[in-house]
């Protein structure tokens, strides 16, 4: 195993069970639409930037309807949802205060916004906790493309292979991969069907005995 520098977690589907909403709003919002079977469509939207992944839903269903619309629509219902189902995933607050314990750097690196990453992390006093913040407002080219991890690791100034990345979709693993990183792939129900080639590890959870050993590895 490589020594770790610094980590990186995605933010929907990794710390928090917001891709349990998003499926939640994806199939609520096609079943309007008379689309009952909603997962294809909700698998290829997974991971990418908010306007990418409507154009991607757009084009799969022949929606008439702008991006804007189907976008604005989506929202009001994910926020109805947000409120009160907004929880952690499984052990992130203990593999927070482990990678914390070994001064590692930690960011956050996400497809979303940076109104909804404030809002999230701010629900549990997590966004102090993170040395660097990025997301969809800080790069050019959404994942599957690297370069919001190789945005993190210049802010880190370390190659990227020092930086352990924690994905839960495709997308996601795709870009950390192709950015040079060390990738541990943790898919929840919705993603653990797609392709996740190239990773170091698909773990079971964030506190996965091989993410632990890594980060004790270090200091």
């Amino acid at each position: 195993m490589s020594e770790i520098s610094a980590v990186v977690f995605d933010l929907d589907g990794l710390m928090f069970n917001t891709e349990d909403i998003y499926n939640e709003t994806g199939t609520e919002l096609l079943r309007r639409r008379g689309i009952e079977n909603a997962q294809p469509v909700i698998e290829k939207m997974m991971g990418l930037r908010a306007e990418e992944a409507f154009r991607v839903m757009k084009q799969m269903c022949g929606f008439s309807e702008s991006i804007g619309q189907i976008q604005q629509e989506s929202d009001q219902i994910f926020q109805s949802l947000l409120h009160e189902k907004l929880a952690p995933m499984p052990g992130l607050f203990e593999l927070l205060e482990m990678i914390e314990q070994r001064q590692l750097p930690k960011a956050v690196a996400t497809s979303s916004s940076r109104k909804y990453l404030e809002e999230v992390l701010d629900r549990y006093q997590l966004l102090p906790r993170f040395q660097h913040t990025l997301t969809s407002e800080d790069v050019t080219r959404g994942k599957p493309d690297p370069e919001i991890y190789l945005k993190v690791a210049d802010l880190f100034a370390i190659p990227p292979e020092k930086m352990l990345v924690l994905e839960d979709s495709s997308n996601g693993t795709k870009a950390a991969i192709a950015a040079g990183a060390h990738v541990v792939s943790v898919p929840h129900q919705f993603s653990r069907n797609q392709d996740f080639t190239g990773t170091r590890k698909i773990a079971d959870s964030l506190l996965d005995p091989y993410i632990l050993d890594l980060i004790r590895a270090t200091g």
